[in-house]
């Protein structure tokens, strides 16, 4: 898996064939095929392991900010819910790391089908609950505009998990792009003042 997620990261799905796999884990596209059945069932491997725990936390975050009765509270919990578990898995290479996050993003911009599915199976669920999260806490939003919202947080975490050093040019120096408990603190202000716009 790691040889594919190496490649994947640096030159897409569709730049990267099962023979270029094979040689770069030191083993047979026949060992592959075996345990993953294709690419595609590889990259949803690559997926689920570097996920599974980030969705199961925003999962259990999501559960106690519901619980939360204060509106304006409830709604910044629900946003670091989903947020924190990215930001944490980048941060301690657990569930993600920069690489993985490279992948994402690369992936996120190819345009596969096939790719387009992997992202679908893993992340759908969890977008979907903080779609709907938010949704009971500003029932006044109505769920295209929250989707669009959520897409535009999405696009932002992305853009800071994939190139932090970005802040630190811009703000020439003032900030530190790779301080990612202030970038939690930014993604979620902008994004509940961007929903509550």
């Amino acid at each position: 898996m790691r040889a594919g997620e190496a490649l994947f990261s640096q030159s897409g799905f569709r730049g990267v064939s099962m023979r270029d796999i094979a040689k770069a884990a030191d083993t047979q596209v026949g060992s592959i095929t075996y345990h993953f059945e294709s690419k595609e069932g590889l990259l949803l491997s690559i997926y689920r392991r570097n996920c599974g725990p980030m969705n199961e936390r925003r999962a259990e975050l999501l559960r106690e900010a519901e619980r939360i009765k204060d509106i304006d509270q409830r709604l910044e919990a629900i946003v670091r819910a989903w947020v924190l578990p990215a930001l944490s898995s980048n941060a301690d290479l657990v569930g993600g790391g920069a690489r993985f996050a490279r992948l994402r993003a690369k992936m996120s911009a190819e345009g596969n089908e096939a790719v387009r599915d992997v992202i679908a199976t893993i992340f759908d669920e969890t977008s979907h609950a903080l779609i709907d999260a938010i949704g009971r806490c500003l029932p006044a939003l109505a769920r295209p505009t929250i989707v669009w919202r959520c897409h535009f947080l999405l696009g932002a975490l992305y853009y800071t998990l994939i190139d932090p050093d970005r802040i630190n040019r811009l703000s020439q120096g003032e900030a530190d792009g790779n301080d990612m408990k202030e970038a939690l603190e930014q993604l979620v202000m902008a994004t509940v003042g961007m929903l509550r716009s």
